[in-house]
């Protein structure tokens, strides 16, 4: 049986995945794309949403059952390949959308794949040995929190993806061991930039600026208006999305900045596709005196980490090279 049904493709189509513990994210991050004018099709994997959670999303996305069995990194490819559609938009729940895409899905129609540039460089040849890719060109390190996938290239790309995922060892990578030296230190990321750098032609890749999908500490962003999402940089640049790698604010105290200001904005107000009810939230995220100094707490800390430690510990580590 096949992971690509025959049936005719939608022109463009979002998916992620979630477990219980990332259903706020997923949540917000649904939100945020209906919010600022996204009524494409969303696929989104179950691996491990509780009945309730099912109910709450069954009306707005199409739920993809997913393997409880196997880490998250694996499962990317899944919807996509069951789904597909002339444009895929792979999506992490931990992203919150803050402008329309349509510009990079008209660009991606025309045969591109676009991802923003991480926020770290980073090129290994031995991927293209590992993964029998052959030699791989140095070209912009991509995340993978935001993909958009044309044709026909998104094919070749998730297809070698799924092939490649069990090459890659979870007790060496990021999230377990850590170990600096393996080739595939970032999971999936890694075996799509290995993809990218060897099957992908220079011009069918388009990167984005680092700061038009930003990560935590979204230095120099604020936000412009919460209703409609608008954030933008001192010049005037309004990124495509804001991505809250690593802490979820949902899940531990994070920094107030503008992810959380606007997640808060996407669980609660009375005009998002999907509602949860304040006694639901975290208390740092709801309303009152006690859920704002909470806030300012962790504030303070999250400052300090940023603009003293790990500036210093940067400084640190470059000296001892």
């Amino acid at each position: 049986m096949t992971d690509r049904p025959q049936d005719r493709r939608p022109r463009a189509a979002f998916y992620c995945m979630s477990s219980g513990i990332y259903f706020l994210g997923a949540v917000g991050m649904i939100n945020s794309l209906r919010l600022v004018g996204h009524d494409e099709p969303i696929f989104l994997l179950d691996c491990g949403l509780t009945p309730r959670q099912q109910r709450l999303l069954r009306p707005h996305v199409t739920l993809v059952p997913g393997p409880r069995d196997l880490p998250p990194y694996v499962l990317k490819t899944i919807a996509p390949r069951r789904h597909p559609a002339e444009v895929r938009i792979l999506i992490d729940s931990d992203i919150i959308v803050t402008r329309p895409l349509v510009d990079l899905i008209a660009e991606a129609s025309q045969g591109r794949v676009i991802a923003a540039r991480n926020d770290t460089d980073r090129f290994v040849p031995e991927w293209g040995e590992l993964l029998g890719l052959g030699e791989l060109r140095r070209q912009p390190y991509v995340s993978s929190g935001l993909v958009v996938l044309g044709q026909p290239a998104g094919d070749e790309v998730l297809d070698l993806m799924d092939d490649m995922r069990e090459r890659v060892d979870p007790d060496l990578t990021f999230r377990s061991r850590n170990d600096p030296g393996y080739a595939f230190l970032y999971l999936e990321q890694d075996v799509l930039n290995a993809i990218l750098a060897s099957r992908a032609r220079r011009d069918e890749l388009m990167p984005l600026p680092h700061r038009m999908v930003p990560n935590p500490p979204f230095g120099g962003l604020r936000v412009l208006d919460q209703a409609t999402l608008r954030c933008a940089y001192d010049d005037g640049t309004e990124p495509y999305a804001l991505h809250h790698y690593g802490t979820k604010p949902w899940l531990e105290p994070t920094r107030d900045g503008p992810y959380s200001h606007l997640l808060r904005r996407l669980l609660a107000r009375p005009d998002v596709t999907m509602r949860i009810r304040e006694e639901e939230l975290p208390p740092r995220l709801g309303s009152g005196a006690r859920a704002w100094l909470d806030r300012k707490r962790v504030d303070a800390s999250e400052t300090f980490y940023w603009h003293v430690r790990e500036p210093l510990a940067t400084l640190l580590r470059a000296r001892g090279r």
